[in-house]
């Protein structure tokens, strides 16, 4: 049977590349081990945090579905860090899993041009010289031809679940794990490497003492993530999660047992996420520390059922039951599903281009877990990214890639492709150097004009966003080009908003830019815009905010994309350059790029390589 495009593995990257694929035209089939596990939350019952929230926006702006999913299945919505700036900022919610994985199989159960298929793929089809991919076979031997295949596998490349001593063959807990396609793209010649990430026991609610613990609710008025759900009508039922803490009797039994513990014993051999270490590895690392919080999660608006937000595991079940019961309010908790760990084969993200598209292999992209990364958001992300990609180059388009300036999609990518990780990467504001123009509530201005371009954003959505644009753009124009001088009635308004006073004539939009200045300040300084929506409002004061900050940004960008256009002589010499490794030395004498926009897509040269390269090249052509 022949497709457009093979999407393998249903999970939040497969998802997106399917449905992406799909609703640009292309005949999609998506095989996967389970159909009832489409869009299934393997591990916490959560969608954004910080930086990921921004992902989540992004993949919405460009017309994905992670958004709109979770604003019908949320539990919980939450700003992180809102009393910090709006550029570290990051929308969080709790979803019923059951309700999120139950939504997302209809939305691919009836999205058209896609048709959904249960079984495992256990090879790929190649044409006679392997370095082109044609289709697949599956496990039950049926073929299926296509232009184009992704992989999405997640976990379950020669997936091994660890608790204690015990092991066992899967992809997730009790599901079968993919345990030939690895060995296939090893002897292809990718580089395959081994990863392992973990999760918390479950806990029966009816077993838990809630009144030993902090309660801790969503927003007052919570506000959803996608761009597309109306935010009059958005109020959805919030349930509480709840903070205790472990504590020395805790660590005591912990660390008793490290002899036991699968992460000491070198039974596990893969790397695990830094930024997400199993309570083992925390009391190990952090050995001054008395305490660890730890964040007890709904899994479904029942709340039957709790997941332990920092307690993942791979110890013994009976060390696992014992360090629970020590913690204040799970004295009596009966558990109903053991913490895990468990390794996994990835793909060195270094052999994709930015497309996802593999080097090696024509017509073979990864996207997800299989990359190296963690989180459903980033998962989604890639999988958006590589379902656009596949079918642009059916359509013999070019392709899509998203810049650093442009979005965190960009940096994600950009920094996988380029730099490699040897841990679990997991996106952070911190990664993004253009973080001030990467705002959470920009990202629907910043991208969805390509979502709309691509036929995956409808024209009302898009007209919408338009209108918001023209109207930000309006008032902060207004502001740009209002003085605010310091007449008496000006000092006089300032002194009954409680604001310091100007001694000379100051543009309105610097006045507004105060980290002091909210939205009821925002009227009486700026009358002509009072009758803007609330939402709005908020916007374009976070704008005369950032707005210095902005313009400074924007600079640096511009240079940068002067200076990647800079053409490097062609007998250049690159060796004995101070600041770059042999390695990098060596790429760059390998493929000998024409300008720098060219050396900064090889994997592994870095911008600060790209840097180095750029000073030495003008101060070469300086002394011609």
């Amino acid at each position: 049977m022949q497709y457009d495009i093979i999407v393998v593995g249903g999970g939040h990257a497969g998802i997106e590349a399917s449905l992406a694929s799909a609703r640009m035209g292309a005949k999609t089939l998506l095989i996967t081990m389970l159909v009832e596990q489409i869009g299934a939350a393997s591990c916490n019952p959560a969608i954004g945090g910080l930086a990921k929230g921004h992902l989540v926006r992004e993949i919405d702006a460009l017309g994905g579905q992670m958004g709109l999913c979770t604003d019908a299945t949320g539990i919980q919505f939450r700003v992180l860090n809102s009393s910090k700036g709006a550029a570290v900022q990051g929308s969080r919610a709790q979803i019923d899993m059951d309700e999120y994985r139950v939504y997302m199989q209809n939305i691919c159960l009836n999205t058209p041009n896609l048709e959904v298929y249960q079984d495992e793929v256990s090879d790929l089809l190649l044409n006679d010289d392997k370095l082109e991919v044609q289709g697949v076979i599956t496990r039950l031997g049926e073929e299926f031809k296509a232009k184009k295949v992704i992989l999405t596998t997640g976990t379950f490349m020669k997936g091994l679940i660890h608790i204690g001593a015990n092991t066992y063959e899967a992809g997730r807990a009790w599901e079968l794990p993919s345990s030939t396609l690895s060995t296939q793209l090893k002897e292809l010649g990718l580089k395959v490497g081994r990863l392992k990430t973990g999760t918390p026991s479950r806990l029966d609610a009816k077993s838990i003492d809630f009144s030993q613990m902090e309660a801790h609710g969503g927003d007052e008025t919570p506000t959803p993530f996608s761009f597309r759900t109306s935010k009059d009508e958005f109020n959805p039922t919030q349930l509480p999660c709840f903070i205790t803490y472990t504590n020395e009797t805790t660590h005591e039994n912990i660390r008793s047992n490290f002899e036991r513990a699968p992460l000491f014993t070198g039974q596990i051999e893969g790397t695990g996420p830094r930024y997400c270490p199993s309570i083992e590895d925390k009391v190990n690392r952090f050995s001054s520390r008395d305490r660890h919080q730890l964040f007890l999660e709904p899994q479904t608006k029942c709340a039957r059922e709790y997941y332990i937000n920092g307690l993942s595991s791979s110890l013994p079940i009976d060390v696992q039951k014992d360090m629970i019961h020590s913690i204040p309010g799970l004295q009596n908790a009966k558990i109903v599903r053991y913490g895990y760990a468990i390794e996994y084969d990835y793909i060195d993200p270094t052999e994709l281009l930015h497309t996802l598209e593999t080097k090696k292999i024509k017509n073979l992209y990864l996207a997800g877990q299989i990359n190296a990364t963690t989180g459903y958001e980033e998962a989604a992300a890639q999988g958006m990214i590589a379902g656009i990609n596949a079918v642009l180059n059916i359509q013999d388009k070019e392709p899509f890639i998203l810049g650093r300036h442009e979005s965190y999609i960009g940096v994600l990518i950009d920094d996988l492709v380029t730099k490699g990780t040897n841990e679990p990467y997991r996106m952070f504001t911190s990664r993004a150097e253009y973080r001030l123009l990467l705002r959470e509530e920009s990202a629907d201005i910043r991208l969805m004009p390509y979502g709309y371009e691509l036929g995956l954003i409808d024209e009302d959505t898009y007209n919408k966003m338009k209108q918001k644009e023209a109207t930000i753009k309006e008032a902060v124009e207004f502001m740009e080009n209002e003085w605010f001088t310091p007449k008496k009635e000006n000092l006089k308004l300032l002194s009954d908003l409680g604001e310091d006073k100007i001694s000379d004539r100051t543009l309105l939009i610097d006045v507004v830019g105060r980290n002091t200045i909210d939205a009821s300040k925002f009227d009486a300084l700026v009358p002509n815009y009072a009758h803007l929506d609330p939402y709005i409002k908020d916007q374009v004061i976070t704008e005369a905010k950032y707005y210095r900050y902005v313009l400074k940004q924007q600079r640096q960008i511009e240079k940068m994309q002067k200076m990647l256009n800079l053409k490097i002589p062609a007998d250049f010499v690159y060796d004995d350059l101070p600041g770059l490794s042999t390695e990098i030395i060596e790429k760059l004498k390998a493929y000998n790029p024409p300008t720098l926009f060219n050396a900064s897509q090889i994997s592994g040269i870095t911008p600060s390589a790209v840097d180095i390269l750029h000073l030495n090249i003008n101060k070469k052509q300086k002394e011609k």
